[in-house]
């Protein structure tokens, strides 16, 4: 797909600019937002105890340096396309924009299975006891009948969703308000500093994961081919949504460190749940955990819906088998990349936990970004005829290395991890020699 959108063609035909910088914050902070808050407040405070924002605050700097090579990517460029136009007119090798896009693809699968068992947990448990990869599978055939629908039925569950999520996070912080107005909880405990490996490899470990939860800001380059003034509003709005999504990521981690022992926090499948349900300011638990659940369910809806059309696209480009470019008769959606999406959800449910799909999708993504802050300083070669923003050289070079540095083992990071991650990679390259070949074959009984 990435090819595609690159074709001089395709690119005298843009999309209406209609989206103000007001509606692309909003975009913005509403992407990031989601099931990473909801379900891995434990098992950050697991690499650092109670001081378990550090982390976050540490991942939001860290996200920001790679924000600003795309800030700098969508003013020069502002197409709907993202890390693999980007990847594509640094290098020009087809192969590595592929494996680029695939990566991404895959991200969204491991993000919405991560998604998947979280909803299988605690907060579901709230309402019926059911084995945690149950209650995933179950989740999965929900949001794979949304996604069948149609996109226009999943944008509307969407918007919904996002309101609701955003309000469990308000309702957290509310309470972390009213604890300390009244003198409950343990502030003291936000400060209590216990890295299981030492401090540097503690918090390292835990903004490796922590980085998960601000996933989502990468997302927003797809509107820039729909944005009003892309140059000038972009760049704000992308920096503005990251400080937002940061600020109530912190409040509601000092929340839940204040109100929770750390120990009850890491062991707990529902970490915001906990937090409820000792708040001295009243609220149903069975709803928070209902509103949790939707939150969940719109992080995976958002990364199936995302990938099922990736793949859709690449196999209309003829990146992949043509298969997966069917489309149902009567509801116009791509059954085939839905199916094909949806089995390796199944695949991923099956054999992994709730941290380590979550470590997958920030591995896979830590090399993509990577990739994108070298080639914003390989594309200053390419200048363009309108003004842009232009990232501070310094600032997407360290982007690039802290990337590099995230996905490496030092940070605590399973075995279990890089093999799922090779293996989803595998998956992509076995399909593009398989089309190649198919491709090729064509070609010589014609």
């Amino acid at each position: 797909m990435a090819e595609a959108t690159i074709d001089p063609a395709s690119a005298q035909h843009s999309l209406k600019r209609v989206i103000g910088r007001k509606v692309l914050l909003l975009f913005v902070v509403g992407d990031i937002l989601g099931a990473g808050i909801y379900a891995l407040v434990g098992k950050v405070a697991g690499y650092v105890g109670g001081a378990l924002w550090l982390p976050f605050l540490v991942a939001f700097v860290l996200a920001a340096l790679t924000a600003t090579a795309y800030a700098e990517l969508v003013g020069k460029y502002p197409r709907a396309a993202g890390a693999a136009l980007y990847a594509n007119k640094a290098f020009n090798i087809p192969f590595v924009t592929f494996v680029v896009a695939f990566a991404v693809l895959m991200s969204g699968i491991t993000s919405a299975s991560a998604a998947a068992r979280a909803f299988g947990g605690k907060y579901l448990g709230e309402f019926v006891t059911l084995p945690v990869v149950v209650g995933a599978f179950i989740f999965l055939g929900l949001v794979t009948l949304v996604n069948f629908a149609g996109i226009s039925e999943s944008i509307k569950v969407n918007v919904v969703l996002t309101v609701i999520e955003a309000f469990g996070l308000v309702v957290v912080i509310a309470i972390g308000v009213y604890a300390l107005l009244s003198g409950d909880g343990e502030p003291a405990r936000a400060l209590e500093f216990h890295p299981a490996n030492g401090a540097f490899l503690g918090v390292l470990g835990g903004t490796a994961l922590a980085f998960y939860a601000l996933l989502g800001f990468e997302d927003s380059v797809n509107l820039a081919e729909e944005s009003k003034n892309p140059q000038r509003d972009y760049p704000r709005a992308l920096f503005g949504g990251l400080a937002v999504a940061a600020l109530i990521y912190l409040a509601v981690a000092f929340t839940a460190t204040t109100l929770v022992d750390t120990r009850t926090l890491m062991d707990s499948s529902g970490p915001l749940l906990e937090v409820v349900k000792v708040a001295g300011l009243a609220f149903p638990p069975k709803l928070f955990a209902l509103i949790a659940l939707l939150a969940v369910g719109n992080t995976a809806l958002i990364n199936m819906l995302m990938a099922s059309r990736l793949v859709y696209g690449m196999a209309r480009e003829g990146i992949v088998p043509k298969v997966f470019a069917s489309v149902h008769s009567t509801r116009a959606t791509p059954w085939a990349a839905i199916l094909f999406t949806t089995a390796i959800a199944v695949v991923l449910v099956a054999t992994g936990d709730v941290g380590g799909l979550a470590d997958t999708t920030v591995l896979l993504l830590l090399l993509v970004f990577a990739l994108v802050n070298v080639s914003v300083l390989v594309l200053r070669r390419d200048p363009v005829d309108h003004d842009h923003y232009r990232a501070p050289s310094w600032m997407p070079a360290l982007g690039a290395v802290v990337c590099l540095v995230l996905a490496l083992p030092v940070t605590g990071r399973g075995a279990d991890v890089y093999v799922r991650a090779g293996v989803l990679l595998a998956v992509g390259v076995v399909l593009w020699f398989v089309n190649r070949l198919f491709l090729s074959e064509r070609k010589r009984s014609s």
